[in-house]
């Protein structure tokens, strides 16, 4: 599993700002008249965000707005830039909608840098709370903080062998952690059973 991976040079692997990958985008602004409790358009704000909406749009606006305003592509990786900063979630493409500013996503260039290995990077690698701000009632990343990170970035290659790799890994840390689970079971039925 592990002696797939590839060996960085012994420089390392060359470096890029995530601002050289690709832009920074976000949804158009969503204004609080413009959203009900109801249903619709799941919009997902940085409480909502990787969990359950709280907040829906018209379809219609939905539409509109992913028409003419920047919209993330299915795989891409939605970043949280204020309260828990840098939380990834891999877009999975269902009818959705992210609070402006504070879910944004890079446009990467997928001949630089694999969706995949950026959600690596982004929940393993990358210290997002040392690039946020500091002071305020709420921590953010700005824009300017986000582009100016730093990152390791091996050729296309040798990304999918990492991305194999560490998901080779986090599939037997799944089914490890699910026999874990059945044998906890298992045990309790015994004690309960015997005692």
């Amino acid at each position: 599993m592990l002696d797939s991976l590839p060996t960085p040079p012994p420089q390392g692997w060359d470096t890029i700002k995530l601002g050289e990958i690709g832009k920074i985008c976000m949804c158009k602004r969503i204004m609080k008249h413009e959203t009900n409790e109801s249903g619709g358009i799941p919009f997902y704000k940085i409480g909502t965000f990787g969990g359950k909406a709280d907040s829906y749009i018209s379809q219609d606006l939905y539409e509109n707005y992913k028409a003419k305003y920047p919209y993330p592509k299915q795989g891409q990786i939605l970043i949280s830039a204020a309260g828990t900063l840098g939380k990834s979630i891999i877009f999975n493409g269902e009818d959705s909608y992210f609070q402006d500013s504070n879910i944004v996503w890079i446009d990467n260039n997928q001949n630089k840098a694999l969706d995949r290995f950026l959600y690596l990077l982004y929940t393993n690698v990358i210290d997002w709370r040392r690039a946020g701000t500091k002071g305020g009632i709420i921590e953010r990343l700005y824009n300017n903080n986000i582009k100016a990170i730093k990152i390791p970035l091996p050729p296309l290659e040798e990304q999918e062998k990492i991305i194999n790799a560490i998901e080779n890994i986090e599939s037997k840390t799944s089914l490890l952690e699910s026999n874990l689970s059945q044998l906890d079971s298992k045990k309790s039925k015994v004690l309960q059973d015997f005692l």
